[in-house]
Parts: structure tokens; C-alpha cells; sequence
């Protein structure tokens, strides 16, 4: 009982400790990126950006102005811990924006500052995302949306806010070049995100039909080392059975694999493609 607290405790700090880090990363990629050059991720920072220049209302307090009431509406609806986290990522952030935006901006290039700034925001959401926490805005709105109406998408309603607040941005401030260069912020969060949740190194999925099944297979195993799996399949022109050899490889194992099947059968016919995950022996264990 005692170990079990002492690990839930555990846990509740490095949650909230990624709450703040990740507040800190996003807080960041706006204060010194997008925000000196009018440039918008969507969502509640994207409107925040609006009123500051409109009203020169710091983005920090219009975040927590609009988020107010969505976490009022949303207390009742979500979990005690997510709503704890997503009040402590919020309040963080807002905090951090405004502490950041009192230095000078690291670009006032724009085309630099949506491609840095999309990199650290898409970063700092990842991290918040891992530790289940959120900054509210159209986070919760998806989440509150979901709720009510389950079968809705949660990255078609943030996709949908993104794009109006975008939109607005343009209006506002009279440039499409704003809007063109919010859509690759956006973007670039979005394959961050990707990127840290999924990783770069896809992993590729080949599959080999050849009348040398047995021989290319146990090649395969020998020399990469790789193991295979052989499927039953029918070529619908020949009307003839063949086993198919389906076999899960990284990109650098992929040319060795042609190669092992062209030698062995210069027929062989190989079709290759992208695996978002594979969890097991020789790859990822969980």
C-alpha cells in the first residue's frame, strides 16, 4: 500500500514537472517567435494574438480570460486529474508568455519564425500531451465536443478552429502572407507531434512473391538476421496458388532484402511499404 502511494506520488510530480516544461517550450515558440511577427498556431493563442494587437491586451491574460469559462463548463465533465494538469498548463502558460514576451524576439523573419516557432510549439504540445495534460483552448473544445457528440473527430473540430481563427488573423490584419505562413506553423506542430509520438525510423513492410520462398526466407534469417512470415494468396490472372513471404525490416535491411531476393530469384517480384509501428522481437517491446 505504502509503495503503491509512493509511486502514485511519483508519478503526480513528473506529470505536472511535464505540465510546466512542456508550458515553458510552447510559451517560447509563441513569445519569441510567432507573436513579434503577427504570426498565428490557431486555437486560443491564435485569438490572444488578435486582441494584443488590436487592444494591446497581454496574450498571456486573454488566454486565461478565454479558458475561464471553458474549464467552469468543463469541470463537471472531465476527470479531477486531466482538469488539474490542463488548469496548471494553462495558468503556466499564460504566465510564461508574457514573462518571455518582455525579450527581443529571436527572428523578425517570418518564414524563420513559423518554422522555428511550429517546431517548439508542435515540441511543447507533445510534452503535454504525454504527461495527459492539455492548455485548454480547442483542446478542451474537442474534448467537450466529444462528450456530447462521441462520433465527432477530435482533429477535424481543431482543424476546423484552427483554420477560423487563422482566418480571422488574415482579416485583422489585412495580409494573406499571415495566413500562409500560420497554415505551416500548423503544420509543422502537427508532424512534431508525429514525430515524437510515432518516431522518424517507420519501419517498412515488404512482401516478396517468388517460387524460392524457402530458400530467400531462410537467407533472409541467416544473413540479416529477419524473420518471416508466409501468407497464402492466389494470383487471380495465373489462377495458381502462391505462398507470399511477408516480412517487417528497418529502411537499412530493405536494399539487403532486395538484394537476397534478386539473387536468389531474379523474378521475384517485391512490393514495399511504410509501417507506422511494430512492436516485438527485434523492434520496439512496447
Amino acid at each position: 500500500m505504502y509503495l503503491e502511494e509512493k509511486f502514485n506520488i511519483k508519478k503526480i510530480i513528473i506529470e505536472i514537472l511535464g505540465t510546466l516544461i512542456g508550458a515553458f517550450v510552447m510559451a517560447s515558440g509563441v513569445a519569441l517567435f510567432l507573436l513579434p511577427n503577427q504570426l498565428s498556431s490557431g486555437g486560443v493563442s491564435g485569438i490572444a494574438t488578435i486582441t494584443y494587437y488590436l487592444f494591446n491586451i497581454p496574450v498571456g491574460v486573454m488566454i486565461l480570460i478565454i479558458n475561464v469559462p471553458l474549464f467552469l463548463f468543463a469541470f463537471f465533465k472531465i476527470g479531477k486529474s486531466f482538469f488539474i494538469k490542463s488548469l496548471i498548463g494553462t495558468i503556466s502558460l499564460s504566465v510564461f508568455i508574457d514573462m518571455l514576451d518582455r525579450f527581443k524576439p529571436v527572428t523578425q523573419d517570418r518564414f524563420l519564425a513559423c518554422v522555428y516557432g511550429g517546431i517548439i510549439i508542435g515540441l511543447g504540445t507533445a510534452i503535454l500531451l504525454r504527461t495527459n495534460s492539455s492548455t485548454g483552448g480547442s483542446d478542451l473544445i474537442s474534448y467537450l465536443t466529444k462528450k456530447y457528440k462521441p462520433t465527432v473527430r477530435s482533429g477535424e473540430i481543431i482543424i476546423i478552429f484552427d483554420i477560423i481563427v487563422v482566418t480571422l488573423n488574415m482579416i485583422v490584419f489585412k495580409k494573406i502572407e499571415i495566413g500562409l505562413y500560420s497554415a505551416i506553423v500548423i503544420y509543422l506542430m502537427g508532424k512534431v507531434i508525429d514525430i515524437v509520438f510515432e518516431g522518424v525510423d517507420f519501419t517498412k513492410l515488404m512482401f516478396i512473391i517468388s517460387d524460392k520462398n524457402e530458400e530467400i526466407a531462410k537467407e533472409i534469417e541467416e544473413k540479416i538476421p529477419r524473420g518471416t512470415t508466409g501468407l497464402y494468396g492466389k494470383g487471380m490472372y495465373t489462377n495458381k496458388e502462391k505462398l507470399i513471404l511477408m516480412c517487417a525490416a528497418s529502411r537499412r535491411d530493405v536494399s539487403r532484402i532486395k538484394l537476397i531476393s534478386k539473387k536468389i530469384d531474379p523474378y521475384s517480384f517485391i512490393i514495399i511499404t511504410n509501417s507506422r509501428e511494430v512492436v516485438g522481437l527485434g523492434f520496439k517491446k512496447t
